[in-house]
């Protein structure tokens, strides 16, 4: 009688937690029979029977947009479920995301700058460490060159482009100059171009050097020099130019 009132004690159990995973019924809440969730990037969030805690949804994560419907789950701190309108102008249908409630970035205690306070969270939770922010808003930082240019060679009379992308806040300012000159690019040289934008990155800029009709005398190595007040850069590439002429004997 025993083994029959405990194998009658265990099936029981065993359909209260079915019923719990499937919510067709949830009963009473018993903390004693919740799994502990471990590792949560972005926290814990308490399951479709408002009872046991369960890993809350990332940052980008595909989730439910009421809490009727447990099928992929609900976002987790600082979270919140939204649908894409941009992607209907594609002619694609929305899927609802788990977007972070704030989109202030903020400056991390390596003086690393995170887009968001749950990107910071999420980082820090895959070190498993528990820790505070520095502040908000981006990190004071010298420029970085996140993309360099690169060396190039072109015929004469073709045209080239040299590219450089910079990260920094306060935002740097870009510059270009050619290798034995003491001014910076364009100068009075109507066949050199310069170019600069915000981008692609929330705190970057992304410069350009463009030379038309190249010679034989804009052959050299070009650097791109950008700075703000915490500090410099440099990043340089060659320009070979090879001799267009076509001889016929």
């Amino acid at each position: 009688m025993p083994c029959l009132w405990l194998s009658s004690r265990v099936s029981s159990l065993l359909s209260w937690l079915r019923l719990l995973r499937e919510g067709d019924s949830c009963g009473k809440c018993n903390l004693e029979l919740c799994s502990k969730p471990t590792h949560c990037p972005a926290g814990t969030v308490l399951d479709q029977c408002g009872c046991c805690p369960e890993c809350g949804n990332v940052e980008g994560q595909i989730c439910d947009l009421d809490k009727v419907n447990h099928f992929y789950g609900q976002c987790g701190e600082n979270l919140e479920c939204r649908l894409d309108a941009d992607e209907t102008k594609f002619g694609e249908i929305p899927e609802p995301q788990c977007v972070c409630k704030s989109q202030e970035s903020v400056c991390g205690p390596e003086g690393k700058t995170y887009a968001n306070i749950c990107q910071f969270k999420e980082a820090y939770s895959e070190k498993r460490r528990n820790i505070n922010m520095k502040h908000k808003g981006p990190c004071e930082s010298a420029p970085v060159i996140s993309l360099p240019p690169q060396d190039a060679q072109n015929f004469t009379g073709n045209d080239i482009i040299f590219g450089c992308e910079v990260s920094a806040y306060p935002m740097p300012h870009l510059e270009w100059k050619k290798k034995g000159n003491k001014m910076f690019l364009p100068g009075d040289d109507a066949h050199i171009s310069i170019q600069a934008r915000g981008g692609p990155k929330k705190y970057g800029v992304t410069g350009w050097l463009q030379i038309q009709g190249i010679k034989k005398s804009d052959e050299g190595i070009y650097i791109c020099h950008t700075k703000n007040k915490y500090g410099i850069a440099y990043a340089s590439a060659r320009l070979k130019v090879i001799d267009g002429k076509v001889f016929f004997f």
